[in-house]
């Protein structure tokens, strides 16, 4: 699908304009965005606006990198949205081809930031002051700005895996932690490449018209460095609660295990006893006693309550 709008040059703004009508000359700036499209609609890319196969390439070819390349008349960009559902990080990729008087969006997964950013100008009416760098800065701004949610979001869980209110099992809770692990490790993949795009932005000489803005995109990459910052604290906290837990666990191991060793220590001299007296030979003097039976029980006891108190006093139980 092909959305176009369109800025007169009395700043009236148009829209339901066709792509096989339209005569771009007559427009001050125009905003193309092709959503999901098909094959016949992806060709006017190179028949109609007449764009570098590569560019078009990195947008029919997913996942690319985020990127920014340099063309003759226009700049190409890749850039990540992300989106969270049940648990699960969903990357999609939108990409841009901006010239001085035209920007072109091209996505194949919904992009709520294009829809707001579309009705927003429609709402205005007339655009005095809008043009193609600013409806990539109010994009870019909500693609950044959405990251945020997810964060928070991860934040609140790993609270609760640290309180634990539900009393939820040691196994399970390890499993959430690492699942966050992943869904953090999506997100680092996802932000540092964009802070590394806006860094280009905010040190490239070549962007036309980039000056006069340079202050807003500057305000998007404070936004990424304090993500990227947030991703980093909250996977040194995942490892820290990780951490904890396996520690915790080698700690109850242990002690059930030096419990098992203390009672196999004390039953093994009694478990001695029991074997010798319980051979049945047939001239065992022992055997013969008429207390013998109740004399190796109260060795058997004593022998058990002596080596229990001096494990006490040791300090092993």
């Amino acid at each position: 699908m092909i959305n176009i709008i369109a800025i007169k040059h009395d700043n009236q703004i148009e829209s339901n304009i066709s792509i096989y009508q339209a005569d771009f000359s007559q427009y001050k700036w125009w905003w193309a965005d092709f959503y999901n499209p098909t094959d016949e609609e992806i060709d006017h890319l190179a028949a109609t606006f007449h764009f570098h196969p590569l560019a078009i390439e990195d947008c029919i070819h997913i996942p690319q990198r985020p990127k920014l390349d340099y063309y003759e008349d226009y700049t190409f960009y890749v850039t990540h949205m992300v989106r969270e559902e049940d648990f699960e990080i969903i990357k999609g990729e939108l990409s841009f081809f901006i010239g001085k008087n035209f920007i072109v969006t091209f996505h194949q997964m919904a992009a709520p930031e294009v829809t707001q950013v579309w009705n927003s100008l429609l709402a205005e009416k007339r655009c005095g002051n809008c043009d193609s760098l600013e409806v990539f800065h109010r994009l870019l701004d909500l693609i950044v700005d959405n990251y945020f949610p997810i964060i928070y979001k991860i934040e609140d869980i790993l609270g609760k895996i640290e309180d634990n209110p539900d009393k939820k099992s040691m196994n399970d809770l390890l499993f959430e932690l690492f699942e966050i692990r992943s869904m953090l490790l999506k997100l680092r993949h996802t932000i540092d490449p964009m802070r590394d795009l806006l860094y280009r932005m905010l040190n490239s000489s070549r962007l036309t018209g980039f000056a006069d803005r340079k202050a807003y995109f500057s305000d998007i990459y404070d936004h990424l460095l304090k993500l990227s910052d947030m991703v980093a604290a909250n996977r040194e906290v995942t490892a820290d609660i990780r951490d904890s837990y396996l520690s915790l666990n080698s700690h109850l191991t242990n002690n059930v295990m030096k419990v098992l060793t203390i009672m196999t220590s004390i039953f093994a001299p009694l478990t001695f006893i029991a074997g010798v007296y319980g051979m049945n030979f047939e001239y065992m003097p022992e055997l013969n006693w008429k207390y013998g039976y109740f004399l190796a029980l109260g060795y058997m006891g004593t022998v058990g309550l002596t080596m229990y108190l001096w494990f006490k006093r040791k300090g092993w139980f």
